[in-house]
């Protein structure tokens, strides 16, 4: 199992980037996909949750009307649209997976909202 995570960068408040998410090793449209976060000092948190169709999303109270997640699993990929975004976005972004009883997590890319 691989997860790929990519997009991240420096971002001013206000702007926006998207995360993608490749995932590989599995039978990505059987499972749920997971963006999770952990800032310096901070425990890692739950961002969004995407369930293997599609249609069903979670997101944290502090992301939801800026963040949308969505999946092509066509491509086995997930992405993470933030917009909006804030100083306390800044974090270490991960892809993450899990299933028959394992985590799965993504290496992580850094997103920093500033000035």
């Amino acid at each position: 199992v691989q997860l790929v995570e990519s997009g991240g960068g420096l971002v001013q408040p206000g702007g926006s980037l998207r995360l993608s998410c490749v995932a590989s090793g599995f039978t990505f449209s059987r499972y749920a996909m997971s963006w999770y976060r952990q800032a310096p000092g901070k425990e890692r948190e739950l961002v969004a949750r995407i369930f293997s169709g599609g249609s069903i999303t979670n997101y944290a109270d502090s992301v939801k009307g800026r963040f949308t997640i969505s999946r092509d699993n066509a491509k086995n990929t997930v992405y993470l649209q933030m917009n909006s975004l804030k100083p306390e976005d800044t974090a270490v972004y991960f892809c993450y997976t899990y299933f028959y009883g394992v985590d799965y997590w993504g290496q992580g890319t850094q997103v920093t909202v500033s000035s």
